[in-house]
């Protein structure tokens, strides 16, 4: 039955279109030329057509995703980030006050949601079963909704001056200080690597986009305060992206994670784009030029057509195996 009811809502969402989930979450992956490293400003991505969501919206203005089935219409805090994250680089651009209006609707979302996991820990859940490998069952949290929520809540300080804010982003912080056992959302792996999970499971599954959406999430938490704690811990992340982009690579396409399956699961071409962004934003960034060079390689084999349809044929072929 779990796996019937997935597979509807997925034919939903994708054959018969609509207000779903994923006219959210697939928009054009761009990088924001207006971002400027080593300053807390624009967001790192534009997410201009997430600012302007046609779908669900609750008496607030909060967005609601709807994923059809008997999930139906829930509030995403990575959604709700995003929306606000779009809404605060469209005010940053024209000081658009009903811009900032909608930003702020997103911080006020993030600040007064967060709540305490079993230990003790402040996290934003999904209150809402979902179907990965063995389902999440809710209330469950994922790194990269702390990561962007404190990409939100910070701007909201700089803009406001108001100590809500950053003291919300604070408690949002610490879970990427304590593992997964201890209720956090780090995993330090056996070669001394430490990974920021998107999806709390065991074995970890390390998905490329989350952990570096996660990152940022942590600089811009060092951009607002100098603390060097997190500035340490982004530098943690940099390294653990550098010694394991490889790892990403089939030669043809990149991996949307590690899966420790005997198939691998190759990214979808909307995450294998943003795959490519987000590295080079991480070039941005940081400076590394190895982060410039998968992404030129990454590139490179998006303009293949027998790339994409191989990758395809792979994507295809795990969902029906594994999900």
């Amino acid at each position: 039955m779990p796996r019937l009811n997935y597979y509807r809502r997925i034919f939903s969402a994708y054959l018969f279109g609509g207000k779903s989930h994923l006219t959210f979450w697939h928009d054009t992956p761009v990088g924001n030329p207006n971002a400027v490293p080593g300053e807390l400003g624009e967001y790192y991505m534009p997410f201009v057509e997430k600012a302007d969501y046609r779908g669900a919206y609750d008496p607030s203005g909060v967005p609601q995703l709807d994923y059809h089935g008997h999930i139906g219409v829930q509030y995403n805090p990575i959604a709700i980030a995003q929306y606000g994250l779009g809404n605060y680089n469209l005010f940053r651009r024209t000081a658009d006050r009903e811009r900032r209006k909608k930003f702020f609707v997103s911080a006020d979302w993030l600040a007064s949601h967060l709540e305490q996991n079993s230990q003790g820990l402040a996290v934003w859940n999904h209150h809402f079963d979902w179907e990965y490998r063995d389902t999440l069952r809710a209330p469950w949290y994922s790194a990269l909704a702390q990561g962007q929520g404190i990409s939100v809540l910070v701007r909201a300080h700089q803009e406001s001056r108001d100590p809500l804010y950053l003291d919300a982003a604070q408690r949002a912080l610490a879970c990427f200080y304590r593992p997964i056992t201890e209720g956090g959302v780090a995993f330090p792996d056996e070669s001394g690597d430490l990974w920021f999970e998107e999806y709390i499971v065991s074995p970890p599954t390390h998905i490329l986009n989350g952990f570096i959406w996660a990152s940022w999430g942590i600089y811009d938490y060092f951009l607002a305060t100098g603390d060097p704690s997190a500035r340490e811990l982004f530098s943690r992340a940099v390294r653990t992206l550098l010694h394991n982009l490889e790892r990403y690579d089939l030669g043809f396409w990149s991996l949307y994670e590690q899966s420790g399956t005997r198939m691998p699961m190759v990214a979808s071409l909307f995450y294998h784009q943003l795959h490519v962004v987000q590295l080079r934003v991480m070039h941005r960034l940081t400076g590394e030029d190895a982060f410039a060079r998968v992404a030129n390689r990454w590139e490179t084999y998006t303009r293949s057509s027998s790339n994409r349809i191989r990758a395809l044929c792979y994507k295809i072929a795990f969902k029906l195996c594994y999900y």
